[in-house]
């Protein structure tokens, strides 16, 4: 490939990265339910995530959310909405079993009520790309504070008097029970999330599952709840928590996203969704920010970035190769292999469904290209971060050394 025709191919790739443009409403398998296509001003708004390296799909799901039938400000159809424009494979209904601003309004005996009128709407509206799962909000006083239950048969028998109770219950319907906000204020006051004898007696007896390190009405994560996941081996999730409206909260639609839930699982289904998460296969993701354990973290990481080797600079070891990012979601890296770069500072940000342009030094190496990183925006361990490689076969580029070097050769072609 010559010089020109190098940039030629380097300035398509940042007009377009992914090979398809920004509003683009993302690539279901055709043999999938497909979410609705909206007009979104243009923006690319769907949550799509490429398969994992190790085969898992990589599914998206918000498992905690609110609507008129406790203490949310919208009707469950409009959830159903959102999920479908947002891409999810998964949403929750989980309204407050207890908590119940609205009753003298909208009476409902019934606390499956939100899930059957979500189902409803979504038939009606053949949304049939978003799983819809049944749960339900514990809400207590600390301990155990507020515990979310889903994959529920039927809420109504988690409406006991102790709360150890409403958590045996929902553990007797195979749900997948978890911690909610730890951190939330009014139960933990200095924002330092604790565990208490409660929580660690469920813990043993396998009752208590998961806890939330990422909540969109916080608007936080907490390291400290990281670090009672890990220590309790309880499966790392995050979630919205939504109450108003999604594009709102979170200026969904318009380069922002609700916090979720990436979970590693078999297939695309809802067996598999709640496989994965008893099993710990998650990662938690809030702003550009991705939480979890290093072996998870690590596939999604790797799903979403790519190195594409473009040429070598004229009469030079210096290869120009393209840090592509697959993903809705900005990843800032540091450089901390043997390669080093000779276009820009060994720290780079590579925006969301996108790409970065990296001169890299090869010296002798004409086989493989090794990047290793620090990706800045991920914790694995309370302030640590991930540690990952991406790895390209090079061996088909060759190096131009009949040339010489003009000097306009040394601009750097990142912009």
């Amino acid at each position: 490939m010559s010089f020109m025709s190098s940039h030629l191919a380097i300035a398509m790739l940042l007009l377009h990265p992914t090979g398809a443009p920004e509003t683009a409403q993302g690539a279901a398998r055709a043999d999938e339910p497909q979410h609705g296509v909206y007009d979104d001003h243009g923006k690319r708004r769907p949550i799509n995530f490429p398969d994992a390296p190790d085969g898992s799909r990589i599914l998206s799901a918000d498992l905690h959310t609110h609507s008129v039938f406790s203490d949310g400000h919208v009707w469950p159809s409009i959830r159903v909405e959102e999920a479908d424009r947002d891409g999810l494979d998964a949403l929750a209904l989980t309204e407050h079993l207890e908590h119940q601003p609205k009753s003298a309004d909208i009476p409902h005996p019934d606390r499956n009520r939100s899930y059957q009128v979500a189902q409803r709407e979504a038939a009606a509206n053949k949304t049939e790309a978003v799983m819809l799962i049944n749960g339900a909000e514990i809400s207590r006083g600390m301990p155990p504070g507020h515990v979310n239950a889903v994959f529920l048969e039927d809420a109504n028998k988690l409406r006991v008097d102790d709360a150890e109770g409403a958590v045996l219950a929902a553990n007797d319907q195979g749900a997948f029970v978890f911690w909610n906000h730890p951190n939330w204020l009014p139960q933990a006051p200095d924002g330092v999330a604790k565990i208490f004898p409660f929580h660690q007696k469920l813990i043993r007896a396998g009752k208590l599952h998961g806890v939330e390190v990422a909540n969109g009405t916080l608007d936080a994560y907490s390291e400290h709840a990281l670090g009672i996941a890990l220590e309790y081996n309880l499966t790392i999730l995050g979630t919205s928590d939504i109450h108003g409206l999604v594009d709102w909260t979170h200026n969904a639609g318009n380069g922002g996203h609700r916090p979720l839930t990436l979970v590693l699982a078999k297939d695309r289904s809802p067996a598999a969704l709640k496989k994965a998460l008893f099993a710990g296969r998650t990662v938690a993701w809030i702003n550009d920010d991705l939480i979890g354990r290093s072996e998870n973290v690590d596939q999604v990481f790797k799903s979403c970035l790519t190195i594409k080797p473009m040429a070598y600079l004229p009469k030079s070891s210096v290869m120009e190769v393209s840090l592509v990012n697959s993903c809705p979601l900005a990843f800032t890296l540091k450089n901390e292999g043997v390669r080093t770069f000779h276009n820009v500072t060994d720290v780079v940000r590579v925006e969301r469904y996108n790409n970065k342009l990296l001169q890299i030094r090869m010296n002798d190496e004409t086989k493989s290209l090794q990047l290793d990183f620090m990706v800045l925006n991920t914790q694995v361990r309370p302030r640590e971060h991930l540690r990952g490689s991406l790895i390209a076969d090079v061996s088909g580029l060759t190096r131009d050394v009949s040339l010489t070097r003009p000097n306009a050769s040394i601009n750097t072609a990142s912009k």
